[in-house]
């Protein structure tokens, strides 16, 4: 959960601290123009200060797991949040309300979170990157979401120059985003979590999850065996970082799965029809969620599919865009993206959506 590092060769000074590749999970990004550590809220809330009285940019970076970054970098202040550390804030028999600092790394958190015998995050294991960012993305697995334990979040408001506390339901939480995502008015500070008091997961809800456990879906396991199964699912899809092994130089899922309306839904099955039922899950209301890696490998691009510069998909998932050479440029894996998304449109008529936030860069 720590930051990967590798020598990036796009163009940018590879010894230059304010590389940006030296802090993603891509290993891609240029310069940016100023960089500031800050271990601390109070830090993080001062240096974002600072650089808006230099009238500069400011991006808030801290595992840099859910990023893209341009070759040309970030043309102001990038502000590395190291804030750690969990405390208990409120608790009962039955719940316990954790405070969790922004840039405290998430599987610590989860893997602790297990060990105390606090169930709620258990099937969030092994996503890389920091607690600070799970609002901004709702970030969800195997049938849970951060969305389901968050209670509140304390943030630095931009446009009043204030730290208030959001609550979860003024959050606009949705599937993998939030009010935070699309918007910088909001710098994260800390999440409440509220987590049930039980050595046993909520209900398991992903069919795969069950399979790998051996149970039914909507049996409870115990945390432990929860967390191990959901590790070795990850690792073998490439999706637990490891600084030796490129598959997992990535961000991990680059393109959400499409909610369509039944409409739409029922155009794309025509379209699909000679592959037979394409897997999809009904959600609220009357649309559809079909699967993103799916729609990919069914329009020609499967598992390892190359792209410029030694970037490529995933040889062993088709969601993972990755910088498999080491020494690729934001720019190859964009026209990777582009690729993808325009393959799968042209094929299937449907509009793949990038999960990570594009920084100086578009696909």
């Amino acid at each position: 959960m720590s930051d990967v590092y590798a020598e990036p060769t796009t163009g940018a000074d590879p010894t230059d601290p304010a590389t940006l590749a030296r802090y993603t999970t891509l290993r891609l990004g240029g310069a940016a123009r100023r960089l500031e550590t800050a271990g601390s809220a109070e830090e993080i809330v001062q240096k974002v200060q600072d650089a808006e009285a230099r009238d500069e940019p400011v991006l808030i970076l801290a595992g840099g797991s859910n990023v893209v970054i341009g070759d040309q970098g970030f043309p102001g202040t990038v502000v590395l949040v190291r804030a750690r550390g969990f405390r208990v804030v409120a608790e009962d028999a039955d719940t316990v309300t954790v405070r969790v600092e922004a840039g405290e790394p998430w599987d610590d958190l989860v893997a602790a979170t297990v060990a105390q015998g606090w169930s709620g995050l258990e099937c969030l294991s092994g996503i890389p990157g920091s607690a600070g960012a799970t609002p901004i993305q709702n970030v969800g697995a195997y049938g849970q979401e951060v969305a389901e334990t968050i209670t509140g979040v304390q943030a630095y408001d931009r446009t009043h120059h204030e730290v208030v506390r959001i609550e979860a339901g003024d959050c606009g939480f949705v599937y993998r985003g939030s009010i935070f995502k699309y918007s910088d008015r909001w710098v994260v500070l800390s999440v409440d979590f509220r987590l049930a008091r039980s050595p046993l997961s909520g209900p398991v809800r992903y069919a795969e999850l069950a399979r790998a456990l051996g149970v039914e879906v909507g049996d409870r396991v115990p945390l432990a065996d929860a967390r191990a199964a959901v590790l070795r699912l990850r690792a073998g899809k490439g999706m637990v970082l490891d600084a030796d092994d490129p598959d997992t130089w990535s961000v991990g899922s680059f393109f959400t799965n499409p909610v369509l309306e039944r409409e739409a839904f029922e155009l794309f099955r025509e379209r699909a029809a000679d592959l037979g039922e394409p897997p999809s899950w009904p959600g609220a209301g009357d649309v559809v969620k079909v699967s993103a890696a799916w729609l990919i490998d069914k329009a020609g691009f499967g598992k390892g599919y190359p792209g410029p510069e030694g970037v490529a998909i995933s040889s062993k998932h088709t969601l993972a865009l990755t910088n498999r050479s080491g020494t690729a440029s934001t720019s190859a894996l964009v026209a990777l993206a582009r690729e993808i998304r325009d393959g799968v449109h042209d094929r299937f008529g449907v509009t793949l959506h990038p999960e990570p936030v594009l920084i100086n860069c578009t696909i």
